[in-house]
């Protein structure tokens, strides 16, 4: 899987990139179909808690795309609870049998 990763307005760690590429990586156990994910991470304004926002689109052949975006107050943070969302449609996603 390739794991792309933008950072709006700002330049993310490596520290913080090798946490993501190590959590979205978890994903290929629901679906090893998953042929790339996207992942941008965005500061929201105004600067106040829960303001980085972090969203990842998944590309599975044969099925729409599956996203999902969330705001919490570290992109750490932010990147488990979608991870966490995009492990549960995943799940769905192979009840359904798109994946294997």
């Amino acid at each position: 899987m390739e794991i792309k990763i933008q950072s709006v307005h700002f330049d993310a760690t490596s520290q913080l990139q090798s946490f993501i590429e190590k959590k979205v990586s978890k994903l290929e156990k629901y679906c090893d179909e998953i042929i790339s994910a996207e992942v941008v991470l965005r500061v929201v304004k105004p600067e106040t808690a829960l303001n980085k926002e972090a969203s990842i689109k998944i590309l599975v052949p044969k099925a729409d795309d599956i996203y999902s975006q969330k705001i919490a107050d570290t992109f750490e943070e932010a990147i488990d609870n979608v991870v966490d969302a995009l492990a549960k449609q995943l799940q769905k996603k192979k009840e359904k049998s798109n994946c294997k």
